[in-house]
């Protein structure tokens, strides 16, 4: 099975690549600027430069390849960024998808779309697949106009919507687990919110997911996430708990503290209750999540 990933370079991608590859697929990674992935020498391995927003250039390279499977994992996700800059937002996360949907037809590839908790405005969380999107930032907005268009792709389809995800940090690729530990090492403080519930996604449970639902060209929308609901702040302490840092300069705060220009829902967690009867999905626990994160 021939599969062509965007935004290969990424974090999520550092980890995809490889679980793909372990299966025995002929992998495109495909990204902006030289590859950073470690895996240039498997045979099955191809990287090349594509920016998904030029559709001349997304043309070119899936004639060539002519995916079995598309998984779009690229987009501007930094949610104040969008909010700052919208009109890039819109081109890279909803434009720049539907040309991917449209040159993905030619070749009625299966279209996998990495979406967000983000398209929910987290009055009511925990979320099911049918739930009805309604963003509260401007980066939820695009990714929710994205999953649309992914709807009216006339060939197979899935949207795997995830929560603040986490894990070692790949090529210098930082989440917030990383981003306490080195923190906490400075000595600095570090301010953290204690008022937004998710249910945080170790990146390799991620991975895997995706892989399951392209080798079953499992259809549909599916919520990938771990099972734990915890606050930023309590994930904070439990990695400086296990990490034996001070955690006294853990400094728990509420969203209203930060002077953010996108605003962030508040429970966003996830039910993952499809992907674990259908896809036989099972996350680790935020406690061996924390260990995958920080072995060395």
């Amino acid at each position: 099975m021939r599969i062509l990933i965007t935004g290969a370079n990424g974090f999520l991608g550092h980890y995809l690549v490889p679980v793909l590859l372990d299966k025995g697929y002929d992998v495109l990674a495909t990204g902006k600027g030289a590859c950073r992935l470690q895996l240039v020498s498997q045979a099955t391995f191809r990287y090349t430069e594509m920016d998904f927003t030029d559709r001349t250039a997304v043309a070119v390279v899936t004639d060539g390849f002519k995916p079995d499977v598309i998984i779009h994992a690229g987009a501007m996700s930094k949610p104040d960024e969008c909010e700052t800059n919208q009109e890039a937002a819109l081109l890279i996360n909803t434009t720049a998808t539907g040309s991917l949907l449209q040159e993905a037809a030619k070749h009625r590839s299966f279209f996998i779309f990495i979406s967000t908790d983000f398209v929910f405005d987290g009055n009511s969380g925990m979320y099911r697949e049918e739930d009805i999107p309604a963003p509260v930032n401007y980066y939820g907005e695009t990714k929710w106009l994205a999953e649309k268009k992914v709807e009216q792709y006339p060939f197979p389809r899935a949207i795997v919507r995830t929560v603040l995800v986490y894990g070692q940090p790949l090529a210098g690729r930082s989440n917030i687990l990383s981003i306490v530990k080195e923190k906490l090492e400075a000595g600095e403080i570090y301010k953290v919110v204690d008022d937004q519930l998710r249910t945080p996604t170790f990146v390799g449970d991620l991975a895997n997911a995706i892989a399951m639902i392209a080798a079953k060209k499992a259809t549909g929308t599916w919520h990938i996430s771990g099972k734990d609901v915890m606050t930023p702040y309590e994930m904070a302490c439990s990695a400086a708990d296990y990490l034996h840092l001070d955690k006294t300069r853990l400094l728990r705060v509420t969203a209203d503290t930060f002077s953010q220009p996108a605003r962030r829902p508040a429970r966003t967690g996830f039910i993952i209750d499809k992907a674990v009867r259908e896809l036989g999905y099972n996350p680790v626990s935020f406690e061996e999540g924390l260990k995958k994160t920080f072995r060395n």
